[in-house]
């Protein structure tokens, strides 16, 4: 499952509330081994931010109500989608 819509909104709403730089110094490796182990954890709260169709407000809102480590998944899900963009736009 993927993040639908506008992930600067996610991202935005992510470092307006001091999530981005902890984020940063995790181990990534760990926390996508947390993700793989969590599949169902990890497709509710992508379907929560999903669900916000791009509203930082309500992102925010949303976002204040998970434990840090769904923060961590989206986080990292975030950068993840925003690599392949990258990736697919440096190929073309």
């Amino acid at each position: 499952m993927f993040i639908q819509g506008d992930l600067q909104a996610v991202f935005d709403a992510l470092h307006e509330m001091g999530h981005i730089d902890p984020v940063l110094q995790l181990d990534w490796s760990e926390v996508s081994a947390e993700m793989t182990k969590n599949p169902i954890k990890v497709q509710s709260v992508i379907a929560v931010v999903n669900s916000c169709r791009g509203n930082r407000d309500q992102l925010i809102e949303k976002l204040k109500k998970f434990d840090s480590e769904a923060v961590n998944f989206i986080a990292l899900e975030v950068a993840r989608e925003f690599a392949e963009f990258s990736d697919c736009h440096a190929l073309h």
